[in-house]
């Protein structure tokens, strides 16, 4: 495969949508254990999730399309929406069984004691990707106006209000890792904190 032709058209990726790869593991309830993000190897989020798949545990894994252009052809990819993450929820008495698989680097950690993601976040993040919301990652902000979406499938969702040309999009964010997604919303729909 060729190498890209600039950085700037690496910049120019359009995303047509957003996608999630959801996998409920058999046997599990849904308030069996809490939400994890995992650190995996670089571009092996898909490969991570196939593994986990086979070992009946639930994880997330959100994507978008991106069209990228080398010099002889374009070509439509899914690639991760945070890159080098995967979301599984798990008893933290389990997280042994995650660990021992290849291209998992480690949990996001505090005080090296695995941070839970808070519920309302994850919650939100996978209603507004499965409802067919347009959404690309966006650097991290920690700065900026703050507003509350009121209506649509990422109501009570809170995040960053910020314009791209003519167009509205609120940049949600996920703390634990540091990682941001933005969403195109309605100027309606929002209101400040």
């Amino acid at each position: 495969m060729e190498a890209l032709v600039t950085e700037a058209r690496v910049t120019e990726a359009r995303v047509t949508t957003a996608h999630t790869i959801p996998w409920t593991g058999h046997g599990e309830t849904a308030d069996q254990g809490s939400w994890y993000a995992l650190y995996t190897c670089p571009r092996h989020e898909k490969r991570v999730v196939q593994q986990i798949e086979r070992h009946r545990i639930s994880c997330f894994l959100p994507l978008y399309r991106s069209v990228r252009r080398w010099k002889d052809r374009r070509k439509e990819l899914e690639l991760a929406l945070f890159p080098g993450y995967v979301f599984v929820r798990i008893a933290l008495e389990d997280r042994l069984r995650v660990l021992q698989l290849a291209s998992v680097v480690r949990f996001v950690s505090f005080n090296g004691r695995p941070l839970p993601l808070p519920q309302g976040e994850m919650d939100a993040l996978m209603n507004g990707l499965r409802s067919g919301v347009r959404a690309e990652p966006h650097p991290y902000l920690t700065v900026g106006r703050r507003v509350s979406v009121k209506h649509g499938p990422l109501a009570g969702s809170q995040g960053i209000l910020v314009r791209r040309k003519d167009k509205f999009r609120v940049v949600l964010s996920l703390q634990l890792i540091m990682r941001s997604v933005a969403v195109e919303v309605d100027e309606a729909d929002v209101e400040p904190c």
